[in-house]
């Protein structure tokens, strides 16, 4: 794909963020669009969003466990940036409005807070329990700013792992502390449980999901750095999230968090 039309759908990816609208699939009107084309368009992406004043804070893996797999047709994970404007703190009660959201859904995953650099292509699920200091409950809030969900992996990638914002809970927990394929998470949407999951839903274990982003990253040169957030890939299937919404979760061992939608 030629450097011009990856500019140009970065371009078009970004405007629709900031305008709270959609665009047509991208892999319907580009059916020969490659994965690594979709990459490089995420790249421009978050280059236009670093000169609009946001700070990449961390990374993301998505489309990691088999529910989200088929609930979105995509089959294979993908991963995405996580900048300063898409942080929240637990609890948050988040804007539509505000923070450019169209047609999110919630997820709940454990998130990995890191107080080491990892720089490698042959990083182990290991190295990154050495390499975390401790893990969190998370909300990450997906959106898509392609119609009405209708991505392939070239769709999700482009568009930064379909990222919305992410909301991280207060307890953290070391993540050797905790047995992660066995922790159980519950969800609830204003005090109904829509969800449940087992950390095994994430790659059989949380940290195998971070170490393959790690690696995947360590091929494009991308390190992880100490002091960063990698979400680690939901436990359950996306659940739609309207204004006025309230959700919560707990993941048994590790915590609680919770955030509410407004107009």
């Amino acid at each position: 794909m030629e450097l011009n039309l990856i500019r140009s759908l970065g371009d078009e990816l970004f405007h629709a963020l900031r305008n709270r609208s959609t665009v047509s699939p991208l892999s319907q009107r580009y059916p020969d669009m490659t994965i690594e084309d979709a990459y490089h368009v995420s790249a421009h992406l978050l280059e236009l969003r670093r000169g609009a004043s946001e700070l990449v804070v961390g990374k993301k893996i998505g489309v990691t466990s088999e529910a989200v797999q088929k609930m979105l047709n995509v089959h294979q994970p993908d991963f995405g940036f996580l900048t300063d404007a898409m942080r929240f703190e637990n609890g948050a009660e988040i804007s539509f409005s505000k923070t450019g959201l169209i047609q999110p859904r919630a997820e709940g995953e454990i998130a990995f807070v890191l107080k080491e650099d990892l720089i490698s292509r042959n990083i182990t699920r290991e190295d990154v329990l050495d390499a975390t200091e401790a893990v969190l409950p998370c909300f990450e809030i997906v959106d898509s700013r392609i119609d009405d969900w209708k991505i392939k992996i070239q769709d999700t990638v482009a568009d930064n792992a379909s990222c919305g914002v992410f909301v991280l809970g207060v307890d953290r927990v070391d993540p050797r502390s905790v047995d992660l394929p066995n922790v159980n998470l519950e969800m609830y949407r204003n005090g109904e449980r829509v969800a449940s999951g087992l950390g095994s839903a994430v790659q059989g274990h949380p940290a195998e999901a971070v170490a393959w982003l790690a690696n995947t990253l360590g091929q494009f040169g991308i390190p992880f750095l100490a002091g960063e957030t990698i979400l680690s890939g939901s436990l359950v299937p996306l659940i739609p999230a309207q204004v006025g919404d309230r959700f919560e979760l707990t993941i048994s061992g590790i915590g609680s968090a919770s955030v509410a939608f407004v107009d």
